[in-house]
């Protein structure tokens, strides 16, 4: 009886064994690189901080009223990055929006 479950137990394993290795195998990767934020994809140039309406501001995804109303009353902005340095915006929306952004000086 014992002789009967083990030669059953390699048999099973046997059988697993020949159909296991298509399961072992790794499917080729065809990931893409996630596509890097482009304005002339969006439709638009970068937007100058220092001399944008607050309706051309409103147009950067992740910007609304009362972060464009801030932008315009914390003027002039001598880089894009003064955005958070002054706490206009928070690490989080400055990361998505600055690609859409330049500061330009006169």
């Amino acid at each position: 009886m014992k002789r009967l479950i083990a030669l059953l137990v390699v048999a099973l394993f046997s059988v697993g064994a020949l159909g296991a290795p298509a399961a072992w195998a790794q499917a080729p990767k065809t990931t893409t690189p996630p596509a890097k934020s482009d304005t002339k994809a969006m439709g638009h140039d970068p937007i100058d901080l220092n001399t944008a309406s607050e309706a051309d501001l409103k147009m950067i995804p992740g910007i609304g009223d009362a972060y464009a109303k801030k932008i315009v009353q914390n003027r002039p902005y001598k880089r894009k990055d003064e955005l958070v340095q002054k706490k206009v915006v928070p690490q989080a929306t400055y990361d998505k929006i600055k690609e859409h952004v330049v500061a330009k000086q006169k």
